[in-house]
Formats: structure tokens, C-alpha cells, sequence
């Protein structure tokens, strides 16, 4: 049961954490099925940050505890190696938002399915959107954002892309706590990604993979 693992994560027992995710592996749990756990317990973080019940340092504390369990468990997932052209996702949080949690399950997904991924980190500008395509040539590019201050800042960096004339070589998708359909279409990207499983499946039905 992973139930004592996410409790312990959401009550920020860094301790309790580790040694819950060591046993669960211990005990033979698909190493998936612990980050799944992982996944459900940040959207718990997510949810007291945004009513106030939790402020950055928790969000910063979650995020090392997520690094620590992911970095015991990457080595157990068996990688889905891509056998014909790079499958390459850009991920970033744009403009005006840190928050990087969601992002960073994201990209650790993305990678144990194959892709190759380049995260540009947090707080980027449209700017940097544009010339990190450029450079790394992705088929999929990834916006994450958790507040709404970020919406604009979405739409800032979709409209950037396509005046670099890069907008037909890439599907974007978008990410974060209060991201709606509504949302996406306000921004101009190609589709929602409610969750990370759900964003790890965009990017396969959009270039490929298992």
C-alpha cells in the first residue's frame, strides 16, 4: 500500500518518506506505481499551497523529496529506448511562475519512456522558449504553470513561437494546477495535459513510442 507514503510525503516526513519508498521496493511494488503515489501526493501539496496552508518552502521541500525517491527508483525503470529518429520534448516553466514540481514529474516520466528531454527550468521568458526550439529542435514543447498569472505569460510565449516562424514544426502542450481547456484555448496550444501520465501519453500519440 502506498497510502503511508503519501501521507508522509504531504506531511512533509522527509524521513518517513524515504524509508516508505525503500520498503515499498523492498517488498517487490512496481516502481511506477510508487511515483504514480508520488504524483497523487504533490497534487495534495499543490492543493494546501494554493488554499495558503502551504507556502514556498514546503513546495521547495516536497520538490527534494520527490528528487530523492525518483533518484532510487530511475535506475529500476526499465527505459523504452526510441529505435528511430530522436524523440526530443522541450519543457519549461514560463514566465512569472517557479513552481517546477509538476514539471519535474513530468520530465522524469518523459525520460524513463525514451524521450530525450531538455527542461530550461523556471520562470523563462518566451524568448528563451524561442531560441532553446531553435537550438534543440523538439517535436513537443511543454508550458508548465501553476498560478494564473501564467496564462498570459502562456500565450505571450505560443504567440513568440509562431512569429519565429517555428509554430507548425512543434505540438505545444500545457500543464499546472489551474490549467483548463479553456485556458488552453485561450493561449493557442494544441492540447491540455491535466496530469503527468496524461502528458508522458500526448507526447507518445503526437511523435511516438510505447
Amino acid at each position: 500500500m502506498t497510502d503511508k507514503l503519501i501521507h508522509a510525503l504531504v506531511e512533509m516526513q522527509e524521513t518517513e518518506a524515504l524509508q516508505q519508498a525503500k520498503q515499498l521496493l523492498d517488498s517487490g511494488t512496481d516502481p511506477m506505481d510508487i511515483l504514480d503515489a508520488c504524483s497523487k501526493a504533490m497534487e495534495k501539496v499543490g492543493q494546501r499551497f494554493e488554499k495558503g496552508e502551504y507556502f514556498l518552502p514546503h513546495l521547495m521541500m516536497a520538490g527534494e523529496m520527490l528528487k530523492q525517491i525518483s533518484d532510487i527508483i530511475k535506475p529500476l525503470i526499465k527505459e523504452e529506448k526510441s529505435t528511430t529518429e530522436k524523440r526530443r520534448v522541450l519543457i519549461g516553466t514560463v514566465k512569472g511562475d517557479i513552481h517546477d514540481i509538476g514539471k519535474n514529474i513530468v520530465t522524469f516520466l518523459l525520460e524513463v519512456n525514451g524521450f530525450e528531454v531538455r527542461d530550461i527550468g523556471i520562470d523563462q521568458p518566451p524568448e528563451k522558449f524561442v531560441e532553446s526550439i531553435q537550438e534543440f529542435q523538439p517535436q513537443v514543447v511543454g508550458m508548465s504553470g501553476l498560478l494564473s498569472l501564467a496564462f498570459d505569460s502562456m500565450k505571450e510565449t505560443v504567440e513568440a513561437i509562431e512569429k519565429a516562424g517555428l509554430r507548425e514544426k512543434v505540438k505545444i502542450m500545457i500543464g499546472g494546477g489551474q490549467v483548463t481547456e479553456q485556458v488552453k484555448d485561450y493561449t493557442g496550444a494544441d492540447a491540455l495535459g491535466p496530469n503527468a501520465i496524461a502528458g508522458v501519453n500526448l507526447a507518445k500519440q503526437w511523435i511516438g513510442g510505447k
